[in-house]
């Protein structure tokens, strides 16, 4: 195994002739060996896709010769092309605001377009990491940049991915919408309501995460590339600013916008807040949703079982036959981690101090580890699971209608006293609603079914008028 010396301020350093990379990715390597996750490779491509809009841009503006510019665009793309994944690999979990991560790219983009040009790799007087690669950038417009165009191309898949499991949720409450059930409040026995309509109110809670998630992509067009260090733009030309902006809308096909203000941009990260709030609330919703379906399909003998979810895998190691609701189980602890994603996204931005935020790769890696869970367990969700799902018609009528919650369609005609009493007579006798008020005569027979008419209670009014 050959090396080759590289220096830097620090000192010099062997790094193996057969990476990419350079001495300020190796130290990062030693320094951040945590054994956890390395920078999402898809940060890493859209922070390549900044190196080649750097050099479009600097060619074009006479900064930079043309057979350079040329060599870190086809090095730039064959990192988008994922041609050279395995030069990355520092940990998400870094200090620096990103620093390595943004060398890690120069440097690999440079010994490449150094390749490129018929050079060796480590020659820098060919190609520069800095001088060249990072011509009119800084870590601290490049990364929140790059972290922004990512987070956009998550969110839009993100929100695919909602609008099929809406569509899912919306077909159940046409499929169930003759099937009537009782209702549970405090999971205490309440009105009855149509299975339909459950999932009805699922599909409208999962309707307005959809909505909120399409549209807070535009929270995040708002980018401070040409900013450089602090957002003032020292060694970046204003012409450079604009020009890059441009290119960057064109190469990506997004609505990015120049930061009328790059120095906010740059040093707050309450846009990130934003977006992982509402992936929040997405997971309270599916948390939720995944409670339900998992009440209401217990059982099958001591449960509710008013509905059947997907048999996917056996339950027990000891107990045969069993089969429990692992793809229910599975969304709510995803939706876990998504809030607890939140927490660090919150804890890191408010962390920053005065030009800059130096928790930034926390924010990246937490959200878009939210972003990418959300997505596939939203599909596996709706495939597996709400897509399958089966009611269980006669438990629902069966629980419907020995329910004493039906006394409440009486209130109206017999009063919340003597209504209360009559709930009791039919606990302690063990008979349902409808026989305590044929017995005692309270209406009559045909009055009481009126009035009874679960399907009726469904719906706004006062049943029997």
């Amino acid at each position: 195994m050959g090396f080759r010396v590289e220096e830097d301020l620090l000192g010099k350093k062997n790094i193996e002739d057969s990476v990419y990379f350079g001495i300020n990715t190796q130290r990062a390597l030693e320094n951040f060996d945590l054994g956890s996750k390395s920078v999402n490779l898809d940060l890493i491509k859209d922070i390549a896709l900044i190196k080649k809009a750097a050099a479009i841009v600097n060619s074009n503006l006479k900064e930079l010769a043309e057979d350079k510019a040329h060599a870190i665009i086809i090095a730039s793309e064959e990192v988008i092309d994922g041609k050279l994944d395995d030069q990355f690999k520092i940990s998400a979990f870094q200090g620096g605001a990103g620093t390595s991560t943004n060398m890690n790219v120069n440097e690999v983009i440079t010994n490449r377009a150094i390749e490129i040009l018929g050079g060796k790799r480590g020659e820098y007087n060919i190609i520069h990491p800095l001088n060249n690669v990072n011509m009119s950038q800084s870590t601290n417009d490049v990364y929140p940049t790059a972290l922004r165009i990512t987070a956009i191309r998550k969110i839009r898949k993100l929100s695919s991915c909602i609008a099929e499991l809406q569509e899912e949720l919306q077909k159940k409450e046409n499929e169930f919408s003759d099937v009537i059930k009782l209702g549970r409040t405090q999971l205490m026995d309440a009105l009855p309501i149509m299975v339909g309509q459950e999932f009805g109110a699922y599909a409208k809670a999962i309707a307005r995460d959809r909505w909120r998630i399409y549209k807070v992509e535009e929270r995040l067009r708002e980018v401070n590339i040409g900013g450089t260090a602090i957002g003032t733009g020292l060694n970046a030309t204003n012409k450079f600013i604009y020009m890059i902006t441009d290119v960057l809308q064109d190469l990506t096909g997004f609505g990015i916008a120049r930061s009328d203000y790059p120095i906010d941009v740059t040093q707050n990260c309450d846009v990130f807040v934003e977006v992982s709030g509402l992936l929040k609330s997405l997971s309270v919703n599916l948390i939720k949703i995944s409670n339900d379906l998992r009440l209401l399909n217990s059982g099958p003998r001591g449960g509710i079982s008013e509905i059947v979810l997907p048999e996917v895998q056996a339950g027990s190691t000891i107990m045969p036959g069993k089969v429990n609701p692992v793809i229910a189980e599975m969304i709510a602890q995803v939706g876990m981690r998504v809030i607890a994603n939140d927490t660090a996204i919150t804890m890191a931005s408010a962390s920053g101090q005065l030009e800059l935020n130096a928790f930034t790769p926390l924010i990246a890696e937490s959200l878009l580890d939210s972003l990418e869970l959300l997505c596939r367990a939203i599909n596996v969700f709706n495939e597996k699971c709400i897509k399958d799902i089966k009611v269980n018609a006669a438990n629902c009528r069966k629980n419907l209608e020995r329910s004493t919650s039906l006394i409440t369609a009486l209130v109206k005609y017999i009063g919340y006293d003597t209504a209360s009493k009559i709930v009791q007579k039919s606990i302690k006798e063990d008979k349902t609603i409808k026989e305590i008020l044929i017995e005692e005569n309270t209406l009559s027979r045909e009055k009481i079914e009126e009035i009874m008419n679960p399907f009726v209670l469904t719906k706004p009014g006062i049943p029997g008028k």
